[in-house]
């Protein structure tokens, strides 16, 4: 199969939804001739025009707000927020609107719209463009949260995230637009709400999202050669949420490792120990749940600054090290 990078997934899911529904356009800051912040868009004017790549001046707010009535009226938009910081200024019209008309109005209307944003550090933009947000939006009902860490995934999931008549959040990592990976040329999807197993084994389970799958990957290749086996699984959606792959990794395991980017308090990995210690895993926990996550701080503009802020490979190796040797 031809391999292609994680941007081009992304372009490639929105040009063949385009094509094959014309109910489909984009709306967002640059998103036009200029082709994106990350160019993710680039060349897509050019294919669909002005009336279905729609330009805007710079207001998160009034956007997002018109994603939502298009959507309300049937139609199906992609709105691009430059950077998941600038969520905040969006916040209104997604999280009181978006989220709950399809409820306030008994199912009669619904909000078929995605909400495409950049996360995450690496790229030295410092502190208002480098946030990983994704776990204020999982708190609320209406909303499906979508977080791929390959290009594999990021096609599929963004396609059945167009097709699904919720407003969903599609959360891409900047760091991972350049990596490369496996995709076919044709349409697919893959089901929201379906965890994946990225790699199998029996020692202990990391539930890792984002670039932390690629990093919590290398890490477990590094321990492998130490003879600790490690199962790495990548919830994809963090709503819905895949419970029972996770819940089924740890009983297999005994240990469980919980890496995520955005700082631990309020982050998503509370909610996976949660789901963990109300199961029937809790029972075949060999060590306590143990999570990995941000430095309690806004990411800083110096690069060391910015590399220490947040879990690496090697803090994975050493977390996961630890917990290996650990018993209740």
């Amino acid at each position: 199969m031809r391999e292609i990078t994680y941007l081009e997934a992304i372009r490639e899911a929105m040009t063949q939804e385009m094509e094959r529904d014309e109910r489909v356009f984009m709306i967002g800051e640059d998103i036009g001739e200029y082709g994106g912040a990350f160019q993710v868009s680039y060349g897509m004017l050019e294919q669909f025009g002005p009336e279905r790549i729609l330009d805007v001046p710079i207001t998160e707010l009034a956007l997002t707000g018109a994603a939502v009535g298009a959507a309300l009226i049937g139609m199906r938009p992609i709105a691009e927020i430059m950077f998941m910081d600038f969520t905040t200024l969006a916040s209104e019209q997604l999280v009181n609107q978006a989220a709950k008309l399809r409820f306030m109005f008994g199912g009669k209307a619904t909000v078929p719209m995605v909400l495409r944003t950049p996360s995450g550090s690496g790229t030295g933009a410092a502190e208002h463009h480098s946030q990983s947000l994704e776990n204020w939006f999982t708190h609320i009902p209406g909303l499906k949260v979508v977080q791929p860490s390959t290009p594999y995934d990021a096609k599929g999931l963004l396609v059945s995230s167009i097709r699904d008549n919720n407003a969903v959040v599609f959360v891409e990592h900047k760091l991972l637009y350049k990596t490369k990976g496996p995709v076919p040329e044709e349409l697919y999807t893959i089901p929201l709400g379906q965890a994946d197993i990225k790699r199998e084994g029996k020692d202990l389970t990391i539930i890792a999202t984002a670039v932390m799958v690629q990093r919590s990957l290398q890490a477990a290749e590094e321990l492998a050669k130490e003879g600790i086996d490690v199962e790495v699984v990548d919830p994809r959606t963090l709503r819905p949420l895949d419970k029972d792959t996770l819940i089924n990794s740890v009983k297999k395991t005994g240990k469980v490792l919980i890496v995520h980017e955005a700082v631990k308090t309020s982050g998503i990995g509370g909610e996976f120990a949660a789901v963990i210690a109300e199961s029937e895993a809790f029972g075949y926990l060999e060590a306590p749940i143990m999570r990995l996550a941000g430095e309690e701080i806004p990411i800083p503009y110096n690069r060391m600054l910015e590399y220490h802020a947040v879990p690496q490979v090697e803090n994975i190796i050493e977390k996961a090290r630890d917990l290996a040797q650990l018993k209740v």
